[in-house]
């Protein structure tokens, strides 16, 4: 158990991607698809280390240690005409959670959305995970019901970007 006081949040850099990489790894185990992770930490390292990186990460650590992080994104509204930020990963290591670390690293995402005049915070939970769901509607998170995510990827993003038709699906 970590001592609130010792918390610290800070942006990641890419000598990071071997922690942020382990974070990705044990929130896959998580949400039950520990096979789904395909990158590796040399491929954050080399974004982390571009010009404009493709995300942002933050570290929540204890005494120097990490023990969870959020990985964020920027969006816009075209309703709102503001930027946003999409949060892709917020985790926290099972025996570090009951001590804040996770409002920690929300409250610093939306603090930096605010300071970048961003309309909206945003992210998914999966729809099992309860004590996510709870922890998100305690801090004043709703969720929007009436929207269904959709994803294309690998072969059929492919497919769709090179306009080639689908194949039809027989019944029978």
């Amino acid at each position: 158990m970590s001592p609130i006081g010792a918390r610290q949040i800070r942006p990641a850099t890419p000598d990071d991607a071997a922690v942020i990489f382990d974070f990705i790894r044990a929130l896959a185990e998580y949400e039950r698809e520990p096979d789904a992770v395909v990158t590796r930490p040399e491929v954050l390292r080399e974004q982390l280390g571009q010009a404009r990186p493709p995300f942002e990460c933050l570290l929540c650590e204890v005494e120097g240690r990490p023990v969870g992080f959020a990985l964020f994104f920027p969006t816009y509204s075209t309703w709102l005409g503001k930027p946003g930020i999409h949060l892709e990963d917020l985790f926290v290591l099972p025996e570090e959670r009951g001590h804040g670390h996770g409002k920690a690293l929300l409250q610093a995402v939306a603090r930096l959305a605010v300071q970048r005049g961003c309309g909206r915070l945003e992210w998914a939970v999966l729809d099992w995970n309860t004590p996510a769901i709870r922890f998100y509607e305690s801090l004043g998170a709703s969720a929007l019901g009436e929207w269904t995510t959709f994803r294309v990827a690998g072969a059929a993003l492919a497919a769709l970007g090179e306009g080639a038709p689908r194949p039809v699906e027989s019944s029978g």
